[in-house]
């Protein structure tokens, strides 16, 4: 399979402290698919999505080395431009975190530390991602309403639509659905499977199942190790590596 892809992994290892989590995973990123992380706890996944986006700078002990590219540029180079390359990167936490603001100004935040002031452009950004994230018509009468009052799900969504305001490349989600109910995480899966028409969505997840529904691509890590990846209907339907078939058949957990 030949890989369109703006991100581009190489030899890419990290540690924290003495212990190594990731060994020199390199790995395309395919454009404009649902590509899923999978693999046991502590195999590293969470870490792979963290040294993305450079969220490791704030842990003392993480030490990385080798080479993620986007677009080109060294995300770990000396002249990285971090502020300007985390931007083309919209991240889906584990739980919604919501700022302490109104729906709307939770919307408009990205919009106006990039310095945008216009405030019927901003009106309009704030309406364009909350329809995106399918939560317009749930909170359009309550945009002064803090956004903490949503419930959870709606506050997930909530926040995919933050990232989406700053008009990023590429959505990260790490095990975005694992605080929601089963109806909240099926309306946030639609929303990655829509949305990958014009973005490059990377997801983690230990759900197989959910794996399975939504996965265009799958990447199989163990031990910190980059096992197997390959398109998902290939992977799921006859992995190579018998550490792959372990896991898929629950051997391995």
């Amino acid at each position: 399979m030949n890989v369109t892809s703006h991100i581009r992994i190489r030899d890419l290892s990290v540690s924290y402290g003495s212990q190594q989590v990731l060994k020199n995973v390199s790995l395309d990123i395919p454009d404009r698919k649902i590509t899923v992380i999978i693999g046991p706890s502590g195999c590293g996944k969470t870490t792979l999505l963290k040294a993305m986006n450079r969220l490791l700078d704030s842990v003392d002990e993480a030490r990385v080395s080798g080479t993620i590219l986007v677009d080109g540029e060294d995300l770990y180079g000396p002249k990285a431009e971090v502020t300007r390359l985390r931007k083309k990167m919209g991240l889906l936490s584990q739980k919604p975190q919501v700022l302490p603001m109104s729906i709307f100004d939770n919307i408009a935040y990205g919009p106006r530390i990039h310095g945008m002031g216009d405030k019927r452009k901003i009106a309009m950004i704030v309406e364009r991602e909350l329809r995106s994230a399918g939560l317009w018509d749930e909170v359009k009468d309550r945009l002064s309403e803090p956004a903490a009052r949503l419930s959870v799900g709606q506050q997930q969504r909530l926040c995919l639509a933050r990232g989406l305001a700053v008009e990023p490349e590429i959505i990260l989600g790490d095990e975005p659905t694992s605080a929601l109910d089963p109806v909240s995480s099926r309306i946030v899966e639609r929303r990655l499977i829509e949305l990958k028409a014009d973005y490059t969505v990377i997801v983690v997840t230990h759900i197989l199942r959910q794996a399975r529904r939504i996965a265009d691509y799958v990447a199989f890590l163990y031990l910190g190790e980059l096992v197997e990846h390959g398109e998902a209907a290939e992977v799921f339907a006859s992995p190579r590596d018998p550490r792959t078939r372990a896991y898929m058949t629950g051997e391995i957990s």
